[in-house]
């Protein structure tokens, strides 16, 4: 589901994007750290986000260690890493949804690779339960929801994308403090968009396996594509409302270069691979 939140490195400039490799390694290295290399294998752009989001919102709170990194997927050059507490909880969400995003592949697709990951990760998801209840609480009620409305056939698209919006919110609200309304409203459509993307993304897949997905009943309207992307623009533009509302001062660009441009770039391909499928689909006839 996740993996849509990235940055648009062609708009970048060369010192923003080093220093998103340097939250995005960072993030990398301190999975390793806290997981072990399984935890390396769950990183995801979505979380590199949100810890950039309170690296730039709690400034001012947040003692930063850098160092250079040499990794061994890149071992020519050494890379500028950042390493914090924001990583550190960024990580540890990151494990949690890698959690229970298995537990749903597993539940839908019996995938052998989520089985494992399952057991790999059921120990140390267990500690971060205990440590931040109310996130745990948050996504064990999303996946609960998620999986009755699916079953009962829920056809209403907003209330489907509220879930995962509602529970990425209270991701996002990492303190609960004075700005936990901003945040939350910025990871709730966020989390639409996510939601909605992903089911945009995976519709000729589901269609064809005949598994659930909320956008095959408007796949026949004559204006599906205009409708969908009526859709993810109203959630991002929301988002980016809750988002210029904060504080921010740190790392701006990057952050909006992320939420104005990056989450746009997989919609532009599925889009346009899904066109070109069809005009093909229609030389063949």
């Amino acid at each position: 589901m996740f993996g849509y939140v990235i940055v648009n490195e062609q708009e970048l400039k060369i010192k923003d994007y080093k220093k998103y490799k340097g939250v995005y390694c960072g993030l990398c290295q301190t999975l390793k750290h806290q997981y072990g290399p399984f935890g390396q294998l769950c990183l995801n752009n979505d979380m590199t986000f949100m810890a950039l989001l309170h690296m730039s919102l709690y400034e001012d709170e947040t003692c930063s260690r850098e160092r250079d990194y040499r990794c061994f997927l890149h071992p020519v050059k050494k890379i500028h890493i950042y390493e914090n507490e924001h990583l550190e909880y960024a990580a540890d969400m990151t494990l949690l949804l890698s959690y229970y995003l298995a537990q749903d592949h597993w539940r839908d697709d019996r995938r052998p690779e989520a089985f494992i990951q399952i057991h790999i990760l059921r120990k140390k998801v267990r500690k971060i339960c205990q440590t931040y209840p109310r996130q745990f609480r948050a996504v064990k009620n999303y996946v609960y929801r998620l999986e009755a409305a699916q079953r009962a056939g829920e056809s209403d698209l907003d209330k489907l994308a509220g879930l995962t919006g509602t529970m990425l919110g209270e991701i996002f609200n990492r303190k609960n403090d004075i700005w936990a309304h901003m945040l939350k409203n910025v990871g709730f459509y966020l989390g639409k968009y996510i939601y909605i993307m992903d089911a945009y993304e995976d519709l000729e897949q589901d269609i064809k396996k005949g598994s659930f997905n909320p956008l095959i009943p408007l796949k026949s309207a004559s204006d599906f594509e205009d409708q969908i992307f009526g859709i993810l623009d109203m959630m991002m533009a929301e988002c980016a409302r809750a988002f210029e509302l904060l504080p921010l001062n740190m790392d701006v660009e990057i952050l909006r270069n992320i939420l104005y441009a990056g989450v746009w770039s997989k919609y532009m391909k599925v889009r346009s691979d899904r066109l070109k499928a069809e005009e093909v689909k229609d030389e063949s006839l």
